[in-house]
């Protein structure tokens, strides 16, 4: 068991499959960082499920395509067995963008949202749904609409406000 020190919870004692799992996301990320390097491509998140099921979203400036998943597949795939991280191959590698309604967890993909139609939830479940129109370091501006067309505001929401962020998919 390994105890570690929570803001919210004080300190917790994890059992050990946990921090093998952080272990095993720091050493997948690592052997990312090299295939990614020159590319328009960055990491979103790494999931690993105890039963060494490895699933890495990544996202592009230009798009996420098939071709790109399946070659960044490959490459990872194959850095994970010279690696040698799971010695009798007893592994599996799943990579993919996130889904659309998956919550923007990563900067870039906040910059790469510009001008698209969002929801966005706040620590206090308020929903806020606008054009996101820029993107710093510290905070979003949400052009928002009104009951009359020309009720146009652009509200500023910080980062550490924010629940979640969904894209919104306008057909």
């Amino acid at each position: 068991m390994h105890r570690i020190k929570s803001k919210r919870e004080g300190t917790l004692v994890v059992p050990s499959f946990i921090n093998n799992m952080a272990d095993t996301i720091e050493k997948v990320y690592s052997l990312l960082e090299p295939i990614l390097d020159g590319t328009d491509v960055f990491v979103v998140n790494i999931k690993v499920k105890p039963t060494n099921n490895i699933k890495v979203f990544l996202d592009a400036e230009s798009g996420f395509t098939i071709e790109k998943a399946t070659s960044v597949n490959r490459k990872l795939y194959g850095a994970i067995e010279v690696a040698d991280m799971f010695p009798e191959g007893d592994f599996s590698l799943e990579v993919s963008s996130p889904g659309v309604d998956e919550p923007l967890l990563q900067l870039r993909q906040y910059k790469k949202n510009i001008e698209r139609k969002v929801a966005v939830t706040t620590n206090d479940d308020a929903e806020k749904t606008g054009i996101l129109k820029g993107v710093t370091d510290t905070h979003i501006a949400l052009e928002i609409k009104g009951k009359k067309p020309a009720d146009i505001s652009t509200i500023e929401i910080p980062f550490s406000d924010i629940k979640k962020t969904i894209v919104q998919v306008i057909f």
